[in-house]
């Protein structure tokens, strides 16, 4: 399967169920307020995209969508456009006009994991992962029970996680650092790197995974 890193946790798959849109944050560089209560305060996003955003919408067939954090889905998706999202997400994205969710997939199975630890990571709320043609794309999530069981239950060929650090002034990071990183064997790359204001760890702390630049295209 080839998959594209657009930006941030922004990919594009082509899959065995078409051209899947995961993830989709497509708004211009600098047009977002910080995400407060963290070390660097700079508007979002810290970069543009490598590729204008209808080029990114070209040809998809389907969008799935981790959780409802602004990093993760804006309002720039069509509203027709089949949507595959989180139980917990499907009403809100409903309400805001999108006329075909749903939270089931025959063919490309939901996991879930933890957005942070303890009190921020029950504020945080629920995320999801998702596998895509045996290629397990991990969402915001840390290293925890649930991921090391969705490796283990599908044994996926390739694992893309969110990598970054991110974390607020105070508590644990709320999604996997490098050192956990490093503690996945197998084919792993690593997004969600060097466009959000709270993610701390630039993409030279994760050596030994895969690290794609924005833009950049991944055979797995």
């Amino acid at each position: 399967m080839k998959v594209q890193l657009v930006r941030n946790a922004t990919l594009l798959l082509d899959s065995s169920h078409g051209r899947i849109l995961v993830d989709p944050m497509l708004r211009a560089a600098g047009t977002s307020p910080p995400i407060e209560n963290t070390p660097n305060p700079k508007p979002n996003p810290l970069v543009e995209l490598p590729m204008p955003a209808e080029a990114v919408l070209d040809g998809v067939d389907l969008c799935i969508v981790t959780h409802l954090h602004r990093d993760h889905f804006d309002d720039l998706v069509p509203l027709d456009l089949p949507v595959l999202t989180q139980p917990e997400s499907a009403d809100e994205l409903r309400s805001r006009g999108h006329t075909n969710v749903s939270t089931h997939h025959p063919g490309i199975p939901m996991t879930r994991g933890h957005h942070g630890t303890g009190e921020i990571g029950r504020a945080m709320g629920p995320v999801s992962g998702w596998v895509v043609d045996d290629v397990y794309i991990a969402g915001d999530t840390i290293l925890c029970d649930e991921v090391h069981e969705a490796r283990e239950r599908y044994r996926p060929r390739a694992t893309i996680v969110n990598g970054g650090g991110a974390r607020f002034l105070e508590g644990d990071p709320i999604v996997m650092t490098a050192a956990e990183v490093a503690q996945l064997d197998g084919t792993v790359a690593v997004v969600h790197l060097e466009a959000i204001n709270h993610c701390l760890e630039p993409r030279s702390a994760y050596a030994g995974a895969i690290v794609p630049l924005d833009g950049e295209v991944l055979d797995l």
